[in-house]
């Protein structure tokens, strides 16, 4: 079985509360197949994983403490990027006015923005000596597809061999692997959860992929969500921080999505 959960708004979806607990109804192995945090934002975050030498966020960690097997952040995420703000603006390598990308995480290796300053802690504490360097966007495409997609395939084949796999995407990503082929997604929000049969939602994905943003790697949830009806519309109370933090709370909580969630996948 191979739920995907995705998430109807761009931050603070609930996506990981939601799959931790998904992950404690149905047992097997969660995924984020790419996942990134912020130098400032997830300050944090960043000092508790750089420090040890690795670099991974705290949904990927929340994922694999809730997993029914022993895994590690990295085994289940295995893209991962460390963004810093750039408050002065311009677009850099990848074309964004409002932050940066530092360093990527690929499998094993890593990725290093040459145009930007790395953070000392991360300087000092990740193995980038050996790290491939990037400074245009033309050489960060090219890399991407000798080193990113290779690792995505290969976390594809390891969802696929999975008897239970519960993936979540990130931010307003329709799919974070094209490949995923869901048995049921739960598009998540604050309030409410909503239930599509994976078939049509992978259906969705590829019409909206062909739409007006024809060329772009990512379909958006709306765009995806706009053109099909969900099989079912659960709400989903708030909870508390130390709600939020048990997986065990929260399956007892959204156990009417999570209902909604299985029937549609085993139909």
């Amino acid at each position: 079985m191979r739920l995907l959960v995705a998430g109807g708004a761009r931050v603070d979806a609930g996506k990981t509360t939601f799959s931790a607990g998904l992950l404690e109804r149905v047992g097997g192995v969660g995924f984020k197949p790419r996942a990134g945090n912020d130098y400032w934002f997830d300050h944090d975050d960043y000092r508790r994983s750089v420090t040890a030498g690795r670099l991974y966020g705290k949904d990927a960690k929340r994922l694999a403490a809730a997993s029914a097997t022993d895994v590690t952040p990295e085994a289940i995420n295995p893209v991962h990027r460390l963004w810093r703000p750039a408050p002065g603006g311009g677009s850099g390598i990848l074309g964004r006015d409002d932050r940066e990308f530092v360093v990527d995480r690929v499998g094993d290796d890593f990725v290093v923005n040459e145009t930007v300053t790395v953070p000392d802690l991360a300087r000092e504490h990740l193995p980038l000596a050996d790290a491939t360097g990037v400074a245009t966007l033309a050489e960060f495409n090219d890399l991407m597809a000798d080193r990113h997609l290779p690792t995505q395939r290969a976390l594809h084949e390891r969802i696929d061999a999975a008897d239970r796999a519960v993936v979540e995407s990130y931010a307003d990503v329709a799919r974070p692997l094209r490949s995923v082929d869901p048995d049921a997604v739960a598009v998540v929000e604050p309030g409410r959860a909503r239930v599509y049969d994976g078939d049509r939602y992978e259906n969705g994905c590829q019409v909206a992929t062909g739409g007006p943003d024809a060329g772009q790697l990512e379909e958006r949830v709306p765009s995806v969500t706009d053109m099909i009806d969900p099989e079912a519309r659960v709400d989903l109370p708030a909870l508390a921080g130390s709600a939020r933090a048990d997986p065990a709370a929260v399956a007892d909580a959204y156990e009417a999505a999570y209902d909604a969630l299985i029937a549609t996948a085993v139909e």
